[in-house]
């Protein structure tokens, strides 16, 4: 009868914290409420979300067995149904037991782990390269396959909106603070690299939906890379305090069909080209 209450109560534990572990995880998506990590649009962001949900899954695992085992010990084994604490010194098949079962599931989340860390770094085989300079409180773009470039700031629209007294409200801009006036244009499908550097004091460079984020450090060259696949707008922000205007230096990347960046690059070279006509005639 003892065996059967003890796998009784064991099974109604278990049912409980897997309802908890369910409503924590899965229901709040239910709801539209997102806590959970965006796959975002790179190989690289899908690799890390993968090896995200692995992590997190082994730990829901782990967390559900740990709960099961205490809660039935406790409402099993306390002291007013008669149970004595048990005396003994040490077991050594139990300290083995508990030393190589958590270095089993280490290496079980180190091998992905580490591989998807040495795909990030390799970024050999680029079809072109973007040098990404932050200073307070801009970010500057090179292209410097296509010999183009340009200073992106906070739009006009937001940047008028934050100033005291300016009449206009936050709810009345679309994508405040979020919103940039020369956004990074880049092609879909291309293996792009990225040089970050910064001019003054050390920015961060994240676009949350590529799945990484490089430090922009004074007088050191950060490299990254990217292969976006689906054209689109995303959107992020500068993630390293650098100074009053930080939460002022958004980041736009627009990505673009490969015929549509081709055209974009086209359309900026001759802008450039009739610019430094009208200079020279002058």
């Amino acid at each position: 009868m003892k065996k059967e209450n003890t796998i009784i109560v064991a099974l109604a534990v278990l049912a409980a914290v897997i309802a908890a572990t369910w409503l924590i995880l899965v229901a709040p998506a239910l709801t539209g409420n997102e806590i959970n990590m965006t796959k975002g649009v790179t190989q690289q962001s899908a690799d890390h979300f993968d090896l995200h949900m692995i992590v997190l899954w082994i730990c829901v695992v782990i967390g559900i067995a740990v709960f099961t085992v205490m809660f039935t010990s406790i409402v099993l084994h306390r002291k007013s149904r008669g149970h004595k604490a048990a005396k003994f010194s040490h077991s050594t098949k139990a300290e083995i037991i508990w030393t190589i079962i958590p270095v089993l599931i280490l290496v079980v989340m180190a091998v992905p782990a580490t591989t998807a860390l040495v795909r990030m770094e390799d970024s050999s085989g680029a079809e072109m390269t973007v040098k990404i300079t932050g200073f307070q409180w801009r970010w500057k773009y090179e292209y410097l396959d296509q010999d183009i470039s340009f200073i992106s700031s906070l739009d006009s629209s937001s940047n008028a909106a934050r100033q005291l007294n300016s009449g206009v409200t936050p709810e009345s801009v679309d994508n405040y603070l979020l919103d940039v006036d020369h956004p990074l244009v880049l092609p879909v499908g291309r293996k792009i690299k990225f040089l970050i550097t910064a001019d003054d004091v050390i920015h961060s460079w994240w676009v949350p939906a590529l799945g990484w984020k490089r430090d922009a450090i004074p007088g050191f060259v950060n490299e990254a890379w990217t292969n976006i696949e689906k054209p689109g707008t995303y959107r992020g922000q500068c993630a390293e305090l650098c100074g009053k205007d930080h939460g002022f230096m958004p980041i736009v990347v627009i990505a673009l069909a490969e015929e549509e960046f081709d055209s974009w690059v086209n359309e900026q070279l001759a802008g450039k080209t009739q610019s430094d006509q009208q200079v020279t005639v002058r």
